[in-house]
């Protein structure tokens, strides 16, 4: 496991501390487990709240969590970690690895139904699978729309498919866009999981275990809960209101996406969200990628992630529109330009987050990096999350 000592300090966290209070006092979440690190040096440790607040069980920091979307960033290393071996390119074909997309269809502006398509003007490549440029959906933030429809209608996401099946409910499906014209975020890591088990020849998660779990140490991250560690499993929870995310009250969910979601074993191996992991192990992934020390991916290849590779016009979007500032690299979102919400040195930010609210970030500028940790539904870009950073610029004398 990795080493969680705190390094003494002239920081004061006090507050930081206080405002994640404010929020579980609130009822807006159940709890909250954070890490912060300056440098490599981890400078605040701090579990706040509960794992189980039927059952007075207080957050501590060996609780495992279910990552959503945080399981992106795992996903995009082990694509990283190939070409650095030479197996793949940023710009190869898709299509050559996995057939069924060889010859993708895009739907034309204003579609009415499935069949209004085109030929794509491009393949899909490995960049525009990692950077959700590729023309792909998802099915889940979209209601009502064309894509939406399909995608749920052909049960893309049906955990009981095997990623080389998704592949194939992939082919009779039209992408949204022409691959490199637009961004939406997409099933676009679970076809990354199908092109590292084509490539390397191995189970998805086999090839985590070889080149991402042991040589880190995460020992905690897994596509399935052990029996044996299942009372280690922080409760899940949605909020009062979908629409409002700080409206108190908490209802919980353990039974979601699914039955029985990650305490069995499922065919699909989601890149997209199908682990579980704690803290200490993705304290180890993000320290993995910093300078200072031992990283999991070549230095320049970190750099060359934290660059944007979208095209000059196109930013991240979602149902409420166009997110100005922020692009897309090869490991998550880059903020170019920081909101009103975010502080004014997390320029250059590399970050994401799963929707249960399990969010990382990376700022060089400031010199910090973070992870939280926290079970409870549409807690991707929280008020939390936004006010928690703000926190630690604050204490740590970062401008704001």
């Amino acid at each position: 496991m990795e080493d969680m000592t705190v390094s003494p300090g002239a920081h004061d966290f006090r507050p930081v501390r206080a405002a994640m209070r404010r929020y579980v006092d609130a009822e807006v979440l159940p709890g909250v487990s954070y890490a912060v690190l300056e440098g490599r040096a981890l400078v605040d440790l701090q579990c706040v709240g509960w794992a189980d607040r039927e059952h007075d069980v207080p957050l501590r920091v060996d609780h495992l969590f279910r990552a959503f979307s945080n399981t992106k960033l795992i996903t995009s290393c082990a694509v990283l970690l190939l070409m650095e071996d030479g197996k793949l390119g940023l710009d190869d074909p898709v299509g050559d690895a996995i057939p069924q997309l060889a010859h993708p269809k895009v739907l034309k502006p204003g579609a009415k139904s499935l069949d209004d398509t085109e030929p794509a003007r491009e393949p899909i490549t490995v960049r525009h699978l990692l950077t959700h440029s590729a023309g792909l959906s998802y099915g889940l933030l979209d209601p009502g729309s064309l894509m939406y429809q399909a995608y749920v209608e052909r049960r893309v996401l049906h955990p009981g498919t095997p990623l080389s099946g998704m592949m194939d409910v992939l082919a009779e499906l039209p992408l949204l866009f022409h691959p490199g014209t637009s961004w939406e975020y997409s099933v676009a890591s679970d076809v990354l999981a199908r092109l590292v088990e084509v490539v390397s020849g191995k189970r998805f998660d086999a090839f985590l275990q070889e080149r991402v779990f042991l040589p880190l140490g995460m020992t905690d991250t897994g596509f399935v809960v052990p029996e044996s560690e299942r009372g280690r499993l922080a409760a899940y929870y949605k909020g009062a209101d979908a629409v409002n995310p700080m409206k108190p009250g908490l209802t919980r969910i353990d039974h979601s996406p699914y039955p029985g979601a990650y305490l069995n074993e499922v065919p699909r191996l989601s890149g997209g969200g199908g682990l579980v992991s704690s803290l200490p192990d993705m304290v180890a992934l993000l320290r993995s990628l910093l300078p200072g020390g031992p990283t999991l991916l070549k230095p320049a290849t970190i750099a060359l992630a934290m660059q944007n590779h979208l095209a000059d016009d196109v930013t991240l979007r979602f149902a409420g529109g166009s997110l100005a500032g922020k692009t897309h690299g090869l490991l998550g979102a880059i903020t170019t330009a920081p909101s009103t919400m975010e502080p004014a040195g997390s320029a250059g930010e590399l970050q994401w987050g799963g929707i249960a609210g399990t969010h990382w970030w990376i700022a060089p500028q400031a010199g910090l990096a973070a992870v939280l940790m926290t079970q409870r539904q549409m807690a991707f870009w929280h008020p939390y999350a936004f006010d928690f950073k703000r926190q630690v610029y604050l204490a740590t004398g970062r401008p704001v």
